[in-house]
């Protein structure tokens, strides 16, 4: 939908002013690309909306953009609401559905706010309710397997335990680690900057002795493969450029099968495991919101589940009247 003048006023609007990374903005243009299909889909078929699934939508190229540039200021909640059911048609997870829901949500209200529109149509249509899945999290021991998982002998294995402990240490996103460069680390006060977080907002990152060592034994190893470096991307591949988040991904896959470690987790899960051992350790909940970034304590909430559910273990193996009596005990 690059030629429809709404969609790409709003998309220069997230990258300009809201500062989106390219990631959230290919994911907004492509769930509006999907909207505007099934808005052509939904006047083509009146009669057989009920039925409509993914299947039935388009290709970009049958796309009208006079008709859409039409059609999509008139949007009623109706409208809206017929799009959730044809994604329900189509097995979406209700997360898709949600995301879904929220780019069109922010896309109207910009309309709204530029006069194109008098009300959001999405106003009026409620989110559907998630599912709670709590992350997944490993234990210390795990963190201890998967660390000792490279060799760091080699210049490969060095990079990857610094980039394991400066995940873990710091709460990092992969994202945000990919971006670190080397002049944002600061070994005297223990900090990282942190340049491309999530809206691309920079902030400090406090990082442990152990993954500082990590960083350091890697870069004089690295000092030895492509020379001294006072600037530029931290962590690099074999040849010398910035690593990527799918090679992270393909690394941490391949050392898990090495620890011996049953679960299938994602680099995500090391910032995850960050967040629930601080809070298991007695760190508050604020504090835990800084530490990763979270532009809303309710974000950060959901590790409170997880450290809550670890209570009621140990309530549960610990106090002497938390189990029901058996009739052993009754006699």
């Amino acid at each position: 939908m690059n030629n429809l003048p709404l969609i790409e006023q709003f998309i220069t609007y997230l990258e300009v002013e809201r500062n989106f990374s390219g990631h959230t903005v290919r994911s907004y243009r492509a769930d509006l690309t999907q909207f505007c299909q099934f808005m052509t889909a939904l006047a083509d078929a009146p009669l057989g909306v009920d039925t409509l699934t993914s299947e039935d939508l388009p290709g970009e190229d049958a796309l009208d953009v006079t008709r859409l540039m039409h059609a999509l200021p008139a949007v009623t909640a109706t409208e809206i609401r017929a799009f959730l059911a044809m994604m329900r048609n189509s097995d979406y997870s209700k997360a898709t559905i949600a995301r879904k829901l929220a780019s069109l949500r922010s896309f109207y209200k910009y309309l709204a706010r530029t006069g194109t529109v008098e009300t959001s149509p999405v106003a009026a249509v409620r989110t559907p309710r998630q599912d709670k899945r709590l992350p997944k999290c490993l234990d210390l021991a795990q963190i201890e397997a998967l660390l000792s998982a490279p060799d760091v002998a080699t210049l490969l294995g060095s990079r990857d335990v610094a980039i394991i402990e400066t995940i873990y240490s710091s709460g990092l996103r992969v994202s945000e680690l990919v971006g670190l460069n080397i002049e944002d680390v600061n070994a005297y006060s223990e900090t990282l900057l942190i340049r491309r977080g999530k809206g691309r907002k920079e902030r400090m990152a406090p990082v442990g002795g152990r993954a500082l060592a990590a960083i350091g034994a890697y870069q004089q190893m690295r000092i030895g493969r492509f020379g001294p470096a006072g600037r530029g991307p931290l962590f690099v591949n074999k040849s010398g450029r910035r690593i990527s988040e799918r090679s992270i991904r393909r690394k941490l896959d391949k050392y898990l099968q090495m620890a011996g470690i049953p679960i299938h987790i994602s680099p995500h899960t090391l910032r995850h495991s960050f967040a629930t051992h601080m809070l298991n350790a007695g760190a508050d909940l604020r504090s835990v919101q800084e530490l990763l970034g979270h532009a809303s304590l309710s974000t950060t909430q959901i590790y409170t589940h997880l450290t809550t559910t670890r209570l009621k273990q140990v309530y549960d193996n610990a106090h002497p009247l938390a189990q029901p009596e058996t009739d052993a005990g009754k006699a």
